[in-house]
């Protein structure tokens, strides 16, 4: 288990949770009868309960349900909303949220009474997919470049533009989940649909050293599996699934046999690379592929023997290879990085030294229990099928029987245990627009995670995403017409009061992740490549000027300017981006050759604005006029000077460093 709690907390976290179960009431959502629930059970796996926001004193501000259910716990708590921000705060803000980009100071300055128009605009920008898409990957583990040890991730890619494009589409929330597990059982599939399984296909793997006995290879592949439980269980159900592969899990109800039942989905799946087009297309290109893989594998082989006219049979081969490669058609097939339906067996190799991976392809099996976490002591059979704690309408837990059994857990996902599913799904939106969540631990709803600050609210929101068909696009309307979320960042009152911000009384200024900031910066030189899609290029490669969503990540080799800007593991799941402030953040700011090619770009087109320079800089950075202060302030530093190119570049520099362009209000 990756979390330990001593006695004391416990017995604490059991009286608190008792305690805001005996708060609960009101009309079943889904339910007829509200079930008894014991202690034990967390108060995510309940279902979702309607309770109608409280009445307030003030009928003027709320605008939407979510406004009831706040400003009901503001004023009990004695406390008032902040104003209304100010227009050009609210388009910056909007714009940040939405897409992830500065707005154009047209669109800052424009006018804001058509607020519920502004909102549809910004959701229906192709720049809206890009950002959220962002988001999900680092829940997806989504990688570009793997290790030179494992199997191509070229194409990744493809899983990266298949997000991005369901997003802006507004694919239903139940249908993105199963359609990343399971598309390949879906009726009507086609071969360029395969590219959804990214998220299972570009999943962690580890190095095994097959010349090892396979007692130690089981524990590396058992580790694997672990991998994936742990990420189904975190980014769909935000619960600590893994913790139960060596005992019944301590804290939650997810016993060490609802774990094995799991994992034994994906000890019945391979990764593997899918063509994108029909068999009839790909199979002359397979064929092609494996005589030009023949013909590498005879040029390395003449390397190692050098022969005297080594330099004339590479050549010869090489020709063979080109004259292949010339000659078929979609030689160059895009392939997706996906799973199929294969039981893994760990068994000794055929010459009895060393390892031997056997997939039995097309098979599915069932785990047997591993006591103690150890595949080398096993224990009885597990049968596949969903966590106990979620059972069908049959009454019993949903059996995954379908191949692996990826479709009917990505069923159970989203029918079964669909309030859990649509509680978390709702928070991590939530979390994103607001800085925390109404759950201020996304990937951990069991007994040890955070609980609601607004509970009601919470599955007021959860009940109507399910009813408005799971989607995304009207939970972020939902949101960002709130007067919530409109809300100002100057609230004196409620600052000392609620200096943890669980009121919602304020809105409290938000740092930008590494990818908007570099984007804005971009964007305020006038350089940014807003192409979509397509091969990810190197974040250092100074030529590369598209946004941050295509820059390369890599698990074994991350790039520094990644790092330092923490940029989360993509061999890990990431809920949230982890913010430090460090003296080499400011360093890069000031000495990167990034930071200083920008100035120098943003430098020469202030140089060409010859009316009034200084505002169209802050025009262009800000979205706003400079105040007289700066102003007075950069007309100092400029005068005399005003010809030097150097000049311009050095007062650009200060203007992409300032805090104002890494943060938003």
């Amino acid at each position: 288990m990756k979390a330990r709690a001593g006695v004391g907390v416990l017995v604490v976290m059991h009286f608190r949770r008792t305690l805001f179960l005996a708060l609960l009431s009101g009309t079943s959502w889904l339910n007829a009868a509200k079930p008894a629930v014991p202690p034990q059970v967390p108060w995510s796996f309940k279902a979702l309960w309607r309770v109608e926001p409280g009445e307030v004193k003030d009928k003027s501000w709320a605008r939407n349900r979510i406004d009831l259910y706040i400003q009901a716990r503001m004023e009990a708590a004695g406390l008032k909303p902040a104003p209304r921000a100010e227009d050009r705060i609210l388009a910056r803000r909007l714009s940040f949220d939405v897409t992830g980009l500065p707005p154009t100071m047209d669109s800052a300055s424009a006018d804001i009474k058509s607020w519920k128009r502004l909102v549809d605009e910004a959701l229906a920008s192709p720049h809206y997919g890009e950002r959220w898409a962002r988001h999900w990957l680092d829940l997806a583990r989504y990688v570009d470049q793997t290790p030179n040890w494992l199997d191509s991730t070229k194409y990744a890619y493809l899983y990266r533009d298949w997000v991005v494009k369901a997003l802006n589409d507004d694919m239903g929330y139940d249908e993105f989940v199963v359609r990343q597990l399971a598309v390949d059982h879906l009726p009507g599939t086609k071969p360029e649909d395969r590219v959804a399984l990214g998220f299972v296909g570009l999943s962690p793997t580890y190095f095994k050293e097959l010349q090892l006995p396979p007692d130690i290879i089981r524990t590396t592949v058992a580790d694997e599996w672990e991998e994936h439980v742990d990420a189904i269980g975190r980014t769909f159900l935000g619960l600590t699934l893994a913790c139960a592969r060596c005992h019944d899990h301590k804290s939650d109800p997810i016993t060490a046999q609802d774990y094995y039942a799991l994992a034994g989905v994906f000890a019945s799946v391979k990764q593997v690379e899918l063509p994108t087009m029909d068999e009839s297309f790909w199979k002359p290109v397979e064929k092609a592929r494996a005589a030009v893989a023949d013909l590498e594998k005879q040029i390395a082989d003449l390397k190692k023997k050098k022969p005297a006219d080594l330099k004339q049979q590479t050549q010869a081969l090489e020709a063979k290879i080109a004259h292949i490669k010339n000659n078929t058609p979609h030689y160059n097939m895009p392939m997706a990085n996906a799973v199929v339906d294969a039981a893994l067996y760990v068994v000794e190799a055929d010459n009895k030294k060393g390892t031997k991976l056997d997939f039995k392809m097309g098979m599915a099996r069932d785990l047997e229990l591993h006591k103690r976490g150890n595949p080398n002591d096993i224990g009885e059979v597990v049968q596949r099928r969903f966590l106990s704690a979620f059972p069908s309408k049959s009454g019993r837990p949903r059996q995954l029987g379908t191949g692996s059994g990826r479709y009917e857990l990505a069923k159970g996902i989203i029918e079964d245990a669909a309030p859990l599913a649509a509680r978390v799904m709702v928070n991590r939106v939530w979390k994103h627009h607001f800085g925390r969540g109404l759950v201020d631990t996304p990937s951990e709803f069991g007994n040890l995670g955070e609980l609601p600050t607004h509970p009601e609210l919470l599955d007021d929101l959860a009940g109507r995403f399910i009813e408005n068909g799971w989607s995304l696009k009207w939970l972020h309307r939902e949101i960002l017409n709130s007067a919530t979320w409109q809300q100002s960042s100057q609230a004196e009152e409620s600052q000392p009061a609620d200096p943890d911000y669980k009121s919602y009384a304020r809105i409290t200024p938000r740092r930008l992740d590494w990818a908007a900031w570099r984007d804005a910066v971009l964007a305020s030189t006038g350089e940014l490549d807003l192409r979509f899609g397509g091969p990810a290029g190197a974040v250092n490669d100074e030529k590369n000027l598209r946004r941050s969503l295509y820059g390369a990540s890599d698990r074994q080799d991350m790039d520094p300017m990644l790092r330092i800007h923490d940029v989360p593991d993509p061999g890990a799941h990431s809920p949230w981006r982890t913010e430090t402030i460090t003296p080499l953040q400011g360093l890069f700011a000031l000495n990167s050759p990034f930071m200083q090619q920008r100035a120098d770009a943003l430098g020469a087109w202030i140089q060409t604005q010859k009316t009034d320079p200084l505002t169209a800089a802050h025009q262009r950075v800000f979205q706003r006029n400079p105040s007289p202060r700066e102003r007075e302030v950069a007309q100092r530093f400029v005068a005399g000077r005003e010809s030097l190119k150097e000049v311009w570049s050095q007062y650009a520099q200060a203007l992409l460093a300032a805090n104002e362009v890494m943060f938003v209000d």
